[in-house]
Parts: C-alpha cells; structure tokens; sequence
C-alpha cells in the first residue's frame, strides 16, 4: 500500500502475563507499519495480568502516545476480540497473538491489496509456513485438529485454529455476531461462518514460534473443548 493510503489498522494484542514479550512486539509492530508509511494504533486488551502487564502496557503508551496505543481492561474471559473492537478506529483488523509466536510482517497487508479480500489469515500449513519450537506431542495435536476440522468442515482455508489474521473491520464485526465459539474453537468458527456468508479468504504461510517467555495456555481441557466445538459445527454448519 502506497503512503499516506486512507486505510488504517488496528492491531488487537490479547495480553495474560506478557510484560517481556510486550515491549518487542510493540515496538516491531511500530517500526513496521512506520516505515511503510501506514497508519496503525496497537490495542492492548489486558486480562488483568498479575505480573504487571498493565504497568508496562501503561508505559508504552506514553513511549509511543495514546493515538498509536490503546489499553483496553478489563474483559470477560473469551470476549477480548470484542472488547478491542469497540476502541478500533481502522477499517482492517489484525489479530496476533503477543508472546512473539507470530512475526511481525506486512505480508498479511500486500496479500490483502493483491486479491482484495475479506480476510487474510496466516497458515502454518502450506507454502514455507511451518511450526517450531513444538515437540512432538503438540505438533501431533495441531496437526490432527486441523486434519479431522478439513474432513469434517471442508472450510476452504488450510490452518483453521491460527489466529494471525487480517480481516476487513465491519466483516469481522459480522462474524463476531454470529460465532458462539469460546477458545481454540473460535478461530476455527470463524473462517467456518466466512465461508458460509461468503466471504473470501487469502493466505500468507507463516512460521510460527513457540513463546518465548512465560507457559503455553493449552492443556487438556482445551482439547476436549475442540472437539466439542468441531461436532458442533459440523452438526449446525
């Protein structure tokens, strides 16, 4: 996109205990969106972090300025997206992840320009996308989730539980009223409700992180509520 475009976006950081990785992720999302001349605001939605997330978030606000970040707590549980909403003033929305798992590009952006489309989401599952950092369990896990939601759903996207994306602001406002989905799930009813409605989709392989500080959050009631949420679709979809 050329400099000084009308288009701007808002970038939805979901925070719990991510006062290391914060100030990077900020700071290349700034540079990023800086020398490539668009405009951006970074909303940083807090789950009441006890490790002083808020204190660092509070503090990049003054570093950056309170027209590029906006903190927003705190939130029911499941319902960040929503709640960053209602602060976004662009007209896209980038979803990511904060722990550095996700690496700041403007891929998503050029993709997005090159087919027009309603939504662009991050693969990790075709192209040079890939996972690392992951043992094998877990990759066994991801890769079995996505293998039995393509068989079932037959979504017409490739990585259905990422959630690196873009997407056009009012479609994502559109699909948030439809999806029910909590957790892991919501991501995959997301692009599952996109094609229903019909809107496109684009993807950008990806290489995707573990965090680099601080525990992953899945565990094994996740799971079980995957695969709920995947009989639940395929039962209503």
């Amino acid at each position: 996109m050329a400099a000084g475009g009308a288009d701007k976006f808002s970038v939805l950081l979901p925070t719990y205990n991510e006062r290391e990785n914060l100030p990077l992720v900020v700071w290349l999302l700034a540079r990023t969106f800086r020398e490539s001349g668009n405009n951006f605001e970074i909303i940083i939605i807090d789950d009441g972090s006890p490790d002083g997330t808020q204190e660092i978030a509070e503090q990049l606000e003054k570093i950056y300025g309170s027209d590029k970040i906006i903190i927003s707590l705190p939130f029911l549980s499941g319902t960040a997206y929503i709640h960053g909403m209602k602060h976004a003033t662009g007209n896209f929305i980038v979803i990511m992840d904060a722990d550095l798992s996700h690496h700041v590009s403007l891929y998503f952006v050029l993709k997005q320009k090159e087919g027009n489309f309603d939504i662009v989401s991050g693969t990790r599952y075709k192209g040079n996308g890939g996972v690392y950092g992951w043992d094998l369990k877990r990759k066994l896990i991801s890769r079995g989730a996505n293998f039995i939601t393509q068989v079932l759903l037959r979504p017409g996207a490739s990585d259905l539980t990422g959630s690196f994306r873009l997407y056009r602001k009012e479609v994502l406002q559109k699909l948030m009223e439809k999806c029910v989905s909590k957790g892991y799930v919501f991501q995959m009813e997301m692009i599952v409700r996109a094609r229903q409605l019909g809107y496109t989709i684009g993807e950008v392989p990806i290489s995707f992180v573990d965090r680099v500080y601080g525990e992953s959050k899945l565990g094994g009631n996740e799971i079980v509520s995957f695969l709920k949420g995947l009989l639940t679709l395929f039962a209503t979809t």
